[in-house]
């Protein structure tokens, strides 16, 4: 802004130069007349001259004003651009981070689409998905904290009440030698047709049609196999377990009917979810039979340990008769002693037959402690005790 204004003031010197000049050559080269016409003609130009470069004085102080307010804005315009090129420059890198996860997540997806269908072709095996089945309910078995050859038995074989024979896939134990049925053998074909990305709405309602179908017939197997008979005090019905939550809905949406059914018939209907809540339960009641076997077994014990106790204050009190009656038979014996042997050794003492005189003997006057508790006088009480000699007086040994 200052060089503009040096300009401009170097612009309006060369004009008033150039009109000096003027003026003088017209001096020189008019008339006197002319002359004065000429002089006010050039003030008058002079005067508009003038106006103008005070104008352009107003201009540029004005331009250098606004340069001044503007100098912050400059600034505050120089930190913007830098601080956008630095996001632009990390909006770059993050872009290519997001770009390297998207290939590693759209390989992933790739590969898991790949065992998607490797499992699912897998599982049209009627032997993988049977096997798959019993995987599944092992698992969730021994996570309701079960143990395997202990809780529950694996393809256990019997007759039913028809006579046939029957290979259930679970046995589970409850208390009281009771048993609980399960099977693992749910047909998956259906469902996993139903699976197929490019199946449009109406295909897939097919599917899952003959899905409900395929699980009711199985249903009906179930129910005429009667495994419940061929185990004793087993409830009446046989779990069917189904091994996913999902599988189980689709069958039940494409047939209301089909759970009260198969409860008609004998069979439970069971996803995972419900099973782990149904052994939880099993699990629970083991937990309450072992406590009440433990309080019975504790019982017993207390009673045994009662009658023991008896027995022994029995003995504790035969003891203390015992002692108190040698404490009498010695009290007897020095009685004797005294009154009979000691009266003649001091005689043969007063005689010098002998220079020391016996020592006398004292009778003992502690007894033994008697019982007083209730509990342990009943047992004694009990029992009639043999009638007792009366002690005898240690004086009517004397004389």
């Amino acid at each position: 802004m200052q060089t503009t204004a040096i300009f401009v003031t170097f612009v309006a010197g060369l004009a008033l130069g150039a009109l000096a000049m003027w003026v003088a050559l017209r001096r020189t080269a008019v008339t006197p007349t002319d002359d004065v016409a000429q002089l006010a003609a050039a003030q008058a130009e002079r005067d508009v001259l003038r106006e103008r470069i005070v104008d352009l004085e107003a201009t540029v102080s004005d331009d250098a004003q606004t340069a001044a307010l503007l100098g912050p804005l400059r600034d505050a315009l120089s930190r913007v651009e830098r601080q956008v090129a630095t996001l632009e420059r990390d909006r770059v890198e993050q872009f290519s981070s997001v770009d390297v996860a998207l290939r590693r997540v759209t390989a992933t997806t790739d590969e898991l689409r790949r065992e998607t269908s490797s499992l699912a072709g897998s599982l049209n095996a009627s032997s993988v998905r049977g096997q798959w089945g019993e995987s599944q309910l092992r698992r969730i078995l021994e996570l309701s904290g079960m143990l395997r050859r202990c809780d529950f038995d694996e393809q256990w074989r019997g007759r039913n009440d028809t006579g046939d024979d029957v290979r259930p896939d679970v046995v589970v134990h409850l208390p009281g030698e009771r048993s609980l049925v399960i099977d693992a053998k749910a047909p998956l074909s259906a469902f996993l047709a139903a699976q197929e990305a490019d199946l449009d709405e109406r295909a897939r309602s097919a599917a899952l049609g003959r899905h409900a179908k395929q699980l009711r017939s199985h249903v009906d197997t179930l129910a005429s196999k009667r495994y419940w008979t061929a185990l004793p005090q087993a409830p009446a019905f046989v779990i069917c377990f189904v091994p996913g939550d999902a599988i189980l809905a689709s069958a039940l949406n494409a047939d209301p009917g089909l759970l009260e059914e198969a409860m008609e018939r004998h069979v439970v209907l069971a996803s995972p979810s419900t099973l782990i809540a149904t052994m939880r339960s099993v699990s629970a009641m083991w937990q309450q039979a072992t406590l009440e076997e433990n309080a019975r077994e504790l019982l017993t014990l207390g009673r045994e340990l009662y009658e023991r106790i008896g027995v022994l204050a029995k003995h504790t009190h035969d003891l203390g008769g015992s002692l108190r009656r040698s404490v009498e038979a010695y009290n007897l014996f020095v009685g004797s002693l005294e009154s009979r042997v000691l009266v003649t050794a001091r005689r043969m003492h007063d005689l010098d037959v002998s220079a020391t005189p016996p020592r006398g003997v004292a009778p003992l006057d502690v007894t033994p402690r008697p019982l007083t508790h209730e509990a342990l006088l009943e047992p004694v009480l009990a029992e009639p005790t043999p009638a007792e000699p009366a002690p005898g007086n240690p004086s009517d040994e004397r004389g």
